[in-house]
């Protein structure tokens, strides 16, 4: 006892028994109860209710077979190639072509001049070139298409301005050959003059009638080959 008391006279700290609290340890959550199967009449509704699925799927994949291919869908723009407009414009420059073409081979003497010959021949391409567009204009409107695609749009746009100029310099070819026989040689009455004019007025408006296609399938073939 008395080494206990000199022991904590001198200082040194006692460590007195502290009351210990029992661990409680939480209670584990209980088991969730089994959910009872479904009935065999509600897996018959579920199923009744799926099996539509298939169908509405099928469905959708026709439609989307039978749909246009994209970039190729009919556009209603006035004088494209295609549309009701852009055949009117054809049918328009292959009738004014057989008209010249008619006008001059009515005379019996165009094929002494070769400027008239040149006419004729320049008309009869541009008929022809115009004939053959409007046959795809009419399969176009009939299959609800329309050949815009670059290459279609860059044969297009080369045609027109080959045959746009072939037209106008036998037009300008035969007024001045015309002009000359009545006005400078004042031999008209040797002559077909009335014929030639007519001609050369016709191949005039023929192209007056092919400027626009030119302009519209150039400026076509340009924004399809940028987006190519």
């Amino acid at each position: 006892m008395q080494h206990f008391w000199g022991w904590l006279a001198h200082g040194a700290p006692v460590q007195l028994p502290r009351a210990s609290h029992p661990v409680v340890h939480p209670a584990p959550p209980p088991d969730p109860a089994p959910q009872p199967p479904a009935p065999a009449a509600a897996a018959g509704e579920q199923g009744q209710e799926e099996a539509p699925a298939p169908v509405a799927a099928a469905q959708v994949e026709d439609a989307n077979a039978n749909a246009p291919p994209p970039g190729v869908v009919m556009v209603d723009l006035m004088g494209a190639p295609g549309t009701r407009w852009g055949l009117c414009t054809r049918l328009a420059q292959a009738f004014l072509a057989a008209a010249a073409v008619g006008f001059m081979a009515s005379t019996d003497d165009f094929n002494e001049v070769t400027a008239f010959r040149f006419l004729v021949t320049a008309e009869a391409l541009q008929c022809l070139w115009s004939l053959a567009l409007a046959a795809v204009d009419v399969y176009a409107l009939l299959v609800k298409r329309a050949f815009r695609t670059p290459r279609a749009t860059t044969i297009y746009s080369i045609g027109d301005w080959v045959t746009g100029a072939l037209t106008f310099a036998a037009a300008s070819g035969s007024a001045g050959i015309t002009i000359l026989i009545d006005d400078d040689l004042v031999m008209c009455s040797e002559n077909h003059c009335p014929s030639f004019m007519a001609s050369t007025a016709m191949a005039f408006f023929t192209w007056f009638a092919i400027a626009p296609s030119c302009l519209f399938n150039l400026m076509t073939a340009v924004y399809r080959v940028q987006r190519a």
